[in-house]
């Protein structure tokens, strides 16, 4: 069902993995979809990948949605407040924000302690993770309140319960991570006197185009993996959290969210959706009983 026809979202940092999971499932609810990012047809960003705006722009209009690419990054407030501008021009209106741009695979030296990891290349993460975020929001955001009910979602590793009781192995992707739940609490705060929510949310073990490259694998024949890691038999497609975010952005009464960190498997439970194989991958959970708790991989009671 179309229930997001007529709504208006920017999918920032939407060239692979969550966020071009998230833009499809908007864009399969009927919604118009800016997807932001670093990588064209033309032009690639520092990854070097081949995924591509595009792409994501072309796949959410297949879904049934209207897919705009917009080439941006969001370090530059002069680029972030030229895409802004445009999204006023061209539609008058912005119903969601989904905050999801990272880019710092490439900088996490895990198992590094402070004073050993690259301090160049941690400051740079932090600032890909978090400057982001903040730069985006402060020129999306006048155009957001204008929306009754406007949504923000930001898009983070690890919910709240989970980050806050355990280190992520390296003390720039903790902060990083740890930050962006903190941003979706401060700006649920702010915003609510406008009606609009803020929510963090953290997709599981995702396999996206990274971790299937990782691992040697394609999405057709992922299972295959499990012989390197058995208990990436708990993983989830991009569009599993894509499906979360498209659940809340269809709930009139998301408010009741404001300010949480939530995982997509919590939020499965709770709309009731499923993972394109039709499961519904519980990972934190799985994470903590399973996985930390040294017991063989098994998904049973996890999906």
């Amino acid at each position: 069902m179309k229930g997001l026809s007529g709504k208006v979202a920017l999918v920032a940092g939407a060239t692979r993995g969550a966020g071009r999971g998230i833009a499809v499932e908007l864009g399969a609810a009927g919604a118009t979809v800016y997807i932001t990012g670093r990588t064209t047809r033309s032009r690639r960003s520092e990854y070097n990948r081949p995924e591509t705006i595009e792409e994501t722009a072309e796949l959410v209009t297949q879904a049934g949605g209207h897919g705009i690419a917009v080439q941006t990054d969001h370090l530059d407030p002069g680029q972030v407040r030229v895409l802004t501008d445009r999204i006023e021009s061209e539609q008058g209106r912005l119903d969601i924000l989904v905050n999801d741009i990272w880019g710092g695979e490439n900088l996490v030296q895990w198992n590094v302690p402070l004073w050993e990891h690259s301090l160049e290349g941690g400051l740079r993460m932090l600032r890909l993770a978090i400057d982001t975020h903040l730069i985006t929001s402060h020129y999306a955001l006048p155009l957001l309140i204008r929306s009754k009910n406007g949504l923000v979602i930001e898009v983070t590793d690890g919910t709240a319960e989970y980050n806050d009781s355990n280190y992520r192995l390296s003390m720039f992707y903790d902060l990083a991570k740890t930050s962006v739940i903190r941003i979706a609490r401060s700006l649920a705060q702010e915003l609510a006197p406008h009606g609009c929510t803020a929510v963090a949310v953290t997709p599981g073990w995702m396999r996206s185009e990274l971790m299937l490259d990782h691992f040697g694998v394609k999405e057709e024949n992922w299972t295959d993996a499990l012989a390197k890691e058995p208990h990436f038999v708990i993983s989830e497609t991009p569009r599993f959290v894509g499906r979360a975010v498209a659940a809340l952005a269809k709930d009139p009464s998301v408010h009741r969210w404001n300010g949480r960190s939530v995982s997509s498997g919590q939020l499965a439970q709770e709309y009731d959706f499923c993972d394109l194989d039709g499961s519904k991958p519980d990972c934190w959970r799985y994470i903590v009983e399973v996985q930390q708790a040294g017991k063989p991989a098994d998904p049973s009671g996890y999906r």
